[in-house]
């Protein structure tokens, strides 16, 4: 959580930066590299022979970087709220959206394999587990910002609105994510008392495909975000 402090307060400092950083292709071209090397050596190196997970425990690379990007993405989304409510400015509404839109996306796709790997390991799809229900009011919680936004006409004012429910619906996030799985029993490892995967089975193996995969997918996620935001700036040229 301290990176992620680090990395807002650097988003909300270095806009100009920010932006010039994305028009550069080499980390693009990195993303595309890392998510190509993760699902290759995800499903062909070895893992860890451990009970009950078998070759389930390769899920790990696919289903935990979806959620951190999903975090990076909402993370990006509610600088530029606030940065909206200082500056009024369409540019840091509509990336603000876009971030948001893209991130659903990736915790849709974090509680879909979330939901195949529980299927194998837990006996069924989706138990009443804590950190799973929390997952799904978050991902239910932000399809509410999306409803919000639409259901206004009126552009300054959905911006306004939207902007502040996005800087209350992320500490709610996170607290849903990272704090009340932790004060009960669960069934995800790193919460309700059980050791997390660093802790007994993440080898050596497992690493060298695991930090590629979760930094691939995250600069993924905000290549898809910046390519939605860039085709709602044109759209908006166009009509204005």
């Amino acid at each position: 959580m301290k990176f992620l402090f680090e990395a807002a307060i650097y988003f909300y400092t270095f806009d100009p930066l920010i932006f010039n950083f994305m028009r550069k292709n080499w980390w693009k071209v990195l993303a595309s590299v890392l998510v190509l090397y993760s699902l290759v050596s995800g499903f062909l190196l070895g893992v860890p022979h451990l009970p009950i997970l078998h070759e389930s425990i390769r899920n790990l690379y696919f289903h935990v970087p979806m959620w951190f990007t999903m975090i990076v993405l909402y993370l990006v989304s509610v600088i530029y709220s606030i940065k909206y409510l200082g500056s009024n400015s369409e540019e840091h509404d509509l990336v603000a959206v876009e971030f948001v839109n893209a991130g659903v996306v990736f915790g849709f796709l974090g509680l879909i394999t979330g939901m195949i790997w529980a299927n194998y390991t837990w006996g069924e799809p989706w138990p009443n587990d804590p950190k799973l229900n929390s997952a799904a009011i978050s991902t239910l919680m932000y399809l509410a910002y999306l409803v919000l936004r639409n259901s206004m006409d009126e552009e300054q004012k959905r911006a306004r609105i939207s902007s502040i429910y996005n800087i209350f619906a992320f500490p709610v996030m996170v607290v849903l994510l990272f704090i009340l799985p932790r004060m009960t029993d669960s069934l995800h490892p790193g919460n309700g008392g059980n050791p997390g995967f660093n802790s007994y089975d993440l080898d050596s193996r497992m690493r060298t495909v695991f930090y590629p995969a979760v930094l691939g997918w995250i600069l993924l996620g905000v290549w898809i975000a910046s390519l939605r935001f860039r085709m709602r700036k044109l759209e908006y040229k166009q009509h204005n």
